[in-house]
């Protein structure tokens, strides 16, 4: 059975619940792929996932194109996934600051070994840039352009840090 995706859309706009469920049944397994390897946490990763969806379903009749309904919600996503990241830099900077590390400890937290390492833990070794682009672009196949209008960075700086990023992943997974 394929879904009608334009029928859906303006099924969910009018408020049928069913028709946004088919829709998200298109797009969960990417939206989780994608959290799951930019927060490297599964609890986290859940959370990004649901508050996207909710953002989606509450504003779903902001929808302009139905064929842009993967890259919208996956749009929502990744806001969810900045603010996950930025909350995670402020927890790290106050424990920081309410433990005074030492630099032998800071040393600690970032020597970080790749003997038969799983790719979420080199994934997490990336900054949060080049996390999302290569989670967008590799796991779920959207192109630079789309990337870019997604993240608000140029699709030149998309491609970029892909390349980075794969070259860093590489040498990391020797």
């Amino acid at each position: 059975m394929s879904l009608d995706l334009t029928a859906s859309v303006q099924k969910a706009q009018a408020g049928d619940t069913q028709a946004f469920a088919e829709l998200y049944s298109l797009v969960y397994k990417d939206l989780y792929r994608v959290a799951l390897l930019n927060l490297n946490n599964e609890h986290d990763a859940s959370d990004a996932v649901s508050d996207a969806v909710l953002e989606a379903y509450t504003n779903i009749r902001k929808l302009r194109d139905a064929n842009a309904f993967k890259a919208w919600i996956m749009t929502i996503l990744t806001a969810k996934i900045k603010n996950k990241q930025k909350e995670y830099v402020r927890v790290r900077d106050l424990m920081e600051d309410i433990e005074d590390l030492e630099d032998t400890q800071a040393d600690e937290t970032t020597d970080i070994k790749f003997d038969g390492v799983l790719l979420t833990n080199a994934m997490a070794s990336l900054s949060e840039d080049e996390r999302m682009v290569l989670s967008l672009s590799i796991v779920s196949g959207y192109t630079s352009e789309e990337i870019a209008d997604m993240t608000g960075i140029t699709a030149n700086t998309v491609r970029s840090k892909a390349a980075r990023a794969k070259e860093k992943l590489k040498k990391l997974l020797e």
